[in-house]
């Protein structure tokens, strides 16, 4: 049924939606700036748009623009109904003067009992007053004051992100029978294999203005903040995505309207998993929201390791993986040059999936004195899977995809006679790192099925059993990771350099190494390269609005200081580096893992300048009625912390509201 918005008098409006119901929106009767209400329908303007003859309506969406700006009166409706409804007010303003329009929206079975307008500015003072009282009770009370203004606008833009998205691709693919059929090509065209796909929902989107659609690797990302405000919100996107009406019967996560068939890292089974322990804190551990979502993700899992490790070595590919420009090429499409793709972060990303399925399993087989079976054998699954691919990494082929001269990873062209490495120091060969857990000998003594097990694995396969560290001192537990030791403390190394990755706000996505070395191959004739490239994209790959070329991105940053704290967990003291930045005496893994944060939360930090991430707009520096404002970008110049990007993007960059809590809670 379509819904309507109408006129009931000069100062009301009446919606009506079948699902919705009814909703009332008004404005005080003694508003003398109100000129007139205007209404159209909510459909494209086909003549302008699409140069049709016609308009399947009188009235088209560009309407309000027409009427006001040029001065057409025939294009608004005058039976002051329709689909699409706008409130003229007229005022003429002094510099820097103000005014204030109130309105109120209510539904129907929520109809004020008396006047509307009665006692506004207190509901308004009350709200803003609960705000307040609700932050208390999330946030540390350490925070300064613009701290605290950061974590709550925050907060804030992650919440403003939700968006209802209607998208059927059954009736995307027919077209729209008003405006005639779409070409033939449409169906064997992006999307045709997802006609499953009914996407009606209420969506976190990376940025309602500028990318308002949902992107399955960002979402997850948005949900570890979110959990803190809304657990119920981020249980349900997680969820939401791997029922049938989103998953593909096959077991693939859609990536993004414009093509769900492109393959985002897996990073669900992490998310999932934070957001359980996020609420578990609390003493509230949802164990059918963590059941439900395991029970799915094994089909994701195994449509991973169907179609990505092409020769069932747990070597495996995925395309771009979200990086974007990354790479020497388009790393989705066909190798230039020829050859195979064996990719050093999709071999990581599984493994790190691995990680989080076992530990999600282990969690799920013990439930208080009971333990469940079935979930300790599919622990043991993950984790012999796990050490599986920590082998290939390390061992196929002779090396796997580490470099032995270079210490670091690096992905692979597999050509007739040769391996041709793709030697860019990047975030590719970083990713390796997250790929880590640890097995607390707490954890075996509450499940005899997967201990029992374990040990057989450490007794019988020790070709493999070499990548299952046992802590030699303080409390049992037991280290699983792709990085060995002695090849972990090579990528430290770069990791923590400030010629290589470690900038002033945190990892660059490619070592400041190729600014005077971009690394180059001769392909077909032609040279490509990778240089550093610390700011805004300067190709087009991808649309050139993005760049993993040298800036930093907070969903990387984020794993990255995890997968060190795990480490510190397993090693404490035992690992040390050179302090970050510095010629020092060494430091922790934890300590280094807190100079990233610390370094991340400075581009939000005020300082003399102002924010780094505003960059020189002296009007967030200096205009008191801007100053305050935060604005959380998609990615950041690694070299001068200015903002990149999506400008109205709250998206994963409010992981940033989980380090300043974290920092003042150490106060």
């Amino acid at each position: 049924m379509k819904p309507t918005i109408r006129k009931v008098d000069d100062h009301h409006l009446l919606l009506d939606q079948e699902s919705l119901g009814k909703f009332h929106l008004v404005w005080e009767e003694d508003s003398s700036q109100f000129q007139e209400a205007l209404f159209t329908e909510n459909v494209t303007n086909d003549r302008r748009i699409l140069g049709t003859k016609t308009n399947r309506s009188r009235y088209v969406k560009d309407a309000f623009h027409r009427h006001i700006v040029n001065g057409e009166d025939d294009v608004v409706n005058p039976d002051e109904k329709g689909t699409k409804a706008g409130l003229h007010f007229k005022f003429i303003l002094a510099p820097g003067e103000s005014q204030k329009v109130r309105l109120r929206l209510f539904s129907e079975d929520e109809t004020p009992n008396r006047p509307p307008f009665h006692k506004f500015d207190q509901i308004i003072k009350t709200c803003a007053c609960e705000g307040e009282a609700f932050y208390d009770g999330i946030l540390s009370p350490n925070l300064t004051q613009d701290e605290r203004n950061v974590v709550v606008q925050s907060y804030a833009g992650l919440l403003c992100s939700k968006q209802f998205y209607h998208y059927v691709v059954e009736d995307w693919l027919q077209g729209d029978p008003a405006i005639g059929k779409p070409p033939p090509e449409r169906r064997q065209g992006r999307n045709k294999n997802w006609q499953h796909l009914y996407s009606r929902d209420i969506i976190s989107m990376p940025d309602k203005w500028e990318y308002p659609w949902f992107a399955a690797w960002d979402l997850a990302f948005h949900m570890v903040p979110m959990a803190k405000v809304d657990p119920g919100f981020a249980k349900n996107q997680l969820s939401v995505f791997l029922r049938e009406w989103y998953m593909h019967p096959n077991g693939q996560l859609p990536a993004y309207e414009f093509h769900l068939d492109d393959v985002n890292p897996p990073v669900h089974a992490w998310a999932a998993r934070r957001v359980y322990e996020i609420e578990k804190e609390s003493d509230k551990p949802d164990r059918n929201f963590l059941t439900s979502v395991f029970q799915k993700l094994l089909l994701n899992f195994t449509w991973w390791v169907n179609r990505k490790d092409d020769e069932g070595n747990n070597i495996f590919s995925g395309g771009f993986l979200g990086l974007d420009n990354i790479s020497l090429f388009d790393r989705s499409s066909d190798v230039p040059m020829g050859g195979r793709l064996q990719q050093a972060d999709g071999t990581a990303w599984m493994g790190f999936y691995c990680s989080n399925m076992m530990q999600m399993a282990l969690e799920l087989a013990r439930d208080g004195d009971r333990h469940a079976i079935a979930y300790e054998d599919m622990a043991s699954k993950f984790f012999e899977h796990f050490v599986q691919i920590v082998d290939a990494i390390n061992t196929h082929g002779g090396t796997g995809l580490w470099d032995e001269i270079d210490g670091f990873y690096y992905d692979q062209v597999l050509l007739d006679h040769e391996v041709l490495p793709i030697k860019s120091r990047s975030l590719v060969g970083l990713l390796p790192l997250i790929a880590v857990t640890v097995i607390d000998e707490d954890q075996l003594d509450k499940l005899p099925g997967f201990r029992k097990r374990f040990e057989w694995f450490l007794k019988h396969r020790k070709d493999l059993a070499r990548y299952i560290i046992h802590s030699r001192t303080g409390k049992k537990r037991w280290l699983i990771s792709a990085v060995p030791f002695q090849r972990l403390q090579r990528i430290l190394i770069r990791l923590l350099d400030p010629n290589e990755f470690l900038s002033p706000f945190g990892i660059r996505s490619l070592s400041k190494h190729h600014e005077q070395h971009p690394f180059s191959v001769d392909v077909k004739g032609h040279q490509q390269s990778v240089p550093f490239v610390p700011g805004e994209s300067t190709t087009l790959s991808f649309g050139g609005n993005s760049n993993w070329r040298g800036p930093i991105w907070f969903p990387v940053n984020h794993l990255l200081v995890e997968s060190l704290r795990t480490y510190h967990k397993f090693y404490g003291s035992m690992l040390e580096v050179r302090a970050p930045g510095s010629e020092q005496a060494g430091v922790t893994l934890d300590v280094a893992a807190t100079d990233i944060v610390k370094r991340l939360t400075k581009l939000f930090r005020t300082g003399p300048a102002g924010r780094p991430a505003h960059g020189s707009d002296v009007q967030f520096k200096d205009d008191p009625a801007w100053k305050d404002l935060v604005l959380f970008y998609e990615y950041f110049h690694s070299e001068t912390g200015r903002g990149l990007g999506a400008s109205h993007q709250t998206g994963w960059t409010a992981l940033v509201a989980l380090y300043f809590d974290e920092l003042a809670n150490s106060r």
